[in-house]
């Protein structure tokens, strides 16, 4: 903690830190770049979600880029405070981001409609109760990486079958800044001992979530327009102002 400033929060009660001083900049904030890192990641999901809503698309992914909102939300207030109930609120969200990828990822395939969404959500709801009351901690991190891994294969299904190249280039875009984001995770952690003999830190766990922010919103608009493929919308990848990329569809007359 920086010198004559006090935590407005109290002691800390989350189970993992990261290498960023705590409370350097106000007693509100305990990890400042670590909160405030997560606004792009906010702004890319809000731009996600009105794009979604004005060409109505369906409403799973109005929800999706919802929940990346809700997951950088609870990210913020877990770095802004520190403390254990505010860990879960960046923790559940990551689970329920999770499997809404698998439902949009692996329900075009699924025959029993009403099933899977039931399941989920019930699913869902258990294991955000669960994780509330318990703490599931190293549980919680295998979960999370089994249901990343469930992912992975249709993921690159959509992309083998996908031949627009501006299609590609952002499930590429999407595989860029997940690696780039890991490596700026795992260097923060990994020499945060070295960084706090440094005169600065170079906040790699706020990069992290930077690139994760482009990440999940260079995924959710490659998934977006693999899906309005299959419905026959034509759809077709543009530039907000020449930079930011974004689905844009027509939709047949009957629809």
């Amino acid at each position: 903690m920086a010198d004559g400033i006090s935590s407005f929060w109290g002691p800390v009660t989350s189970t993992i830190e990261c290498c960023e001083q705590n409370y350097v900049y106000s007693s509100y904030i305990a990890e400042f770049f670590n909160t405030i890192s997560n606004v792009p990641g906010i702004i890319l999901a809000l731009f996600g979600l009105i794009n979604a809503l004005r060409q109505r698309f369906e409403k799973r992914f109005s929800f999706l880029h919802i929940s990346n909102m809700a997951l950088a939300i609870g990210n913020m207030l877990y770095h802004a405070t520190l403390q254990r109930v505010h860990q879960h609120s960046d923790e559940t969200p990551m689970v329920w981001e999770m499997l809404l990828y698998l439902y949009i990822l692996y329900s075009p395939d699924w025959h029993y409609k009403s099933t899977m969404p039931t399941f989920i959500f019930f699913y869902g709801a258990a294991f955000g109760l669960l994780h509330h009351l318990v703490g599931l901690d190293i549980c919680f991190k295998l979960h999370y990486m089994l249901l990343c891994l469930l992912c992975i294969p249709r993921m690159y299904k959509y992309y083998i079958h996908t031949s627009n190249v501006y299609a590609k280039g952002l499930a590429k875009l999407y595989l860029v800044t997940l690696l780039l984001g890991s490596l700026c995770w795992f260097v923060d952690r990994e020499f945060c001992m070295k960084f706090s003999s440094w005169d600065f830190n170079p906040q790699g766990h706020a990069f992290w979530h930077v690139f994760m922010g482009f990440n999940s919103y260079f995924a959710n608009i490659f998934l977006m327009f693999c899906r309005a493929q299959q419905l026959g919308w034509d759809p077709k990848v543009s530039c907000f102002m020449g930079v930011l990329p974004y689905v844009n569809i027509h939709k047949p007359k009957t629809q």
